[in-house]
């Protein structure tokens, strides 16, 4: 190991032991870290900027606009009351209703997407039923990871494998879509016992959901209408963005720029409730592992991984899908999965069946990112929601209870990878 390396690895430890000790805000952390890949010459500002996912970043800033001014119409208030009115105020259906809504949008829209629409509805609710919405914030964090697990374009380490693997949309559904409902259904079930004394149903709820009335939600129809439009529009352009030849960041931007044009609200106040310090946390996490990516470090775990295993598949299988899923807990499974994609092209121009390893990885890289509060976009972004509205997760208690339910669903990934391909 030279000393670039050790010195990206030291940048990269010290930056997780901050975020982890939340003394210092995050997203001051992640530019500070960024700033040391610089200053200690591990990249040029060139080779930094270009690490950076910008399709990731832009496709965050236009969905954000877009549910600001959604937000406006009163959308997300009669989405919520109805829910509500359904459940009958019971905050244990409602969350379990939203896990399932929220895992489905992930996998058809992705799971960024889904939680920047899913959170503002959450807190609504919360508010109108007087409870602590955190319960269900973490448990939509963990949905919107396993349902984007199951499609094409849920997640995108999906998008890459299904790219340099030749696999559709179809063959992530056949293939991934019934572990993942098994999967969904486990954790519903380990939730609603989880917090059974804590998402407790009250006669008084009960009335006043009972006396809403979601149409009094809606304060702009005119907007409302619009931003159905837009939203159904961006939602098959998500779809179908592939076929396209489209990035989703496109598809975000213009509907966001259609919305703006549109939607006659101020632009000033929209743009501005951008969460912009979530921005640049991203930002700067993708320049500390572009750094680790540059001085090789990633490509030794990942060789170290491969030649392990002497070419076994059924053990190279299971070794990527458990390396996958800690590594991914802790880096953007993006780089990581980068690296995979070459060495499993190798092995099978030596002839060697890869199709496990590419189940392998997705299951992995993806469910991987419940493991912490920083695994996945999507775990930042509702955690931001919820900080912004004074419901902070903090990183430890996200991790007491995601990294333990990161462990069991790879079980199950397992068992079912086991059957699958190994009996």
């Amino acid at each position: 190991m030279n000393t670039q390396q050790i010195i990206a690895i030291a940048i990269f430890a010290i930056v997780m032991l901050l975020i982890i000790s939340e003394k210092i805000d995050r997203t001051v952390v992640a530019l500070s870290g960024a700033a040391l890949m610089f200053v200690f010459k591990i990249l040029t500002f060139e080779e930094g900027i270009s690490h950076i996912d910008f399709n990731t970043l832009f496709v965050l800033i236009g969905m954000m606009i877009v549910v600001a001014i959604v937000k406006k119409s009163g959308l997300f208030e009669y989405v919520a009351i109805l829910t509500a009115k359904i459940s009958k105020g019971d905050p244990s259906k409602i969350m379990v209703y939203f896990m399932i809504i929220t895992a489905f949008l992930s996998a058809v829209l992705d799971n960024v997407t889904t939680v920047l629409l899913i959170g503002p509805m959450t807190l609504v609710i919360s508010d109108i039923l007087s409870i602590n919405p955190i319960p269900f914030l973490i448990t939509q964090i963990l949905a919107s990871n396993i349902g984007g697990t199951s499609t094409l374009i849920g997640d995108p380490p999906n998008i890459m494998i299904g790219s340099a693997a030749g696999l559709s949309f179809g063959d992530f559904i056949v293939n991934l879509g019934p572990i993942i409902v098994v999967i969904l259904a486990i954790v519903i079930i380990i939730f609603k016992i989880f917090y059974r004394k804590e998402l407790v149903k009250n006669e008084a709820s009960e009335k006043l959901i009972a006396n809403l009335d979601e149409k009094k939600a809606i304060q702009d129809k005119s907007l409302l209408i619009k931003s159905i439009i837009v939203l159904i529009l961006i939602l098959i352009g998500f779809m179908s963005h592939s076929k396209l030849g489209i990035e989703s960041s496109v598809i975000a931007l213009s509907g966001a720029c259609i919305l703006l044009l549109i939607g006659r609200q101020d632009p000033h106040e929209i743009i501005y409730s951008v969460e912009w310090p979530t921005i640049a946390f991203f930002a700067g996490l993708f320049i500390i592992v572009g750094g680790l990516s540059n001085t090789g470090v990633i490509s030794m775990l990942a060789n170290l991984l491969i030649t392990k295993t002497h070419g076994n598949v059924v053990l190279t299988m299971f070794l990527i899908l458990w390396i996958s899923a800690v590594v991914s807990s802790f880096l953007d499974n993006i780089p990581f999965v980068a690296t995979l994609i070459p060495l499993i092209l190798t092995m099978q121009t030596q002839g060697m069946d890869v199709m496990p390893l590419w189940w392998a990885t997705s299951l992995g890289a993806c469910l991987g990112g419940n493991g912490t509060l920083i695994g996945a976009s999507a775990n930042v972004v509702l955690a931001s929601v919820g900080q912004k509205h004074g419901y902070p997760i903090s990183f430890i208690d996200y991790l007491k209870i995601g990294f333990p339910v990161m462990i069991l669903t790879i079980i199950i990934a397992s068992g079912y990878l086991m059957i699958k391909f190994a009996i």
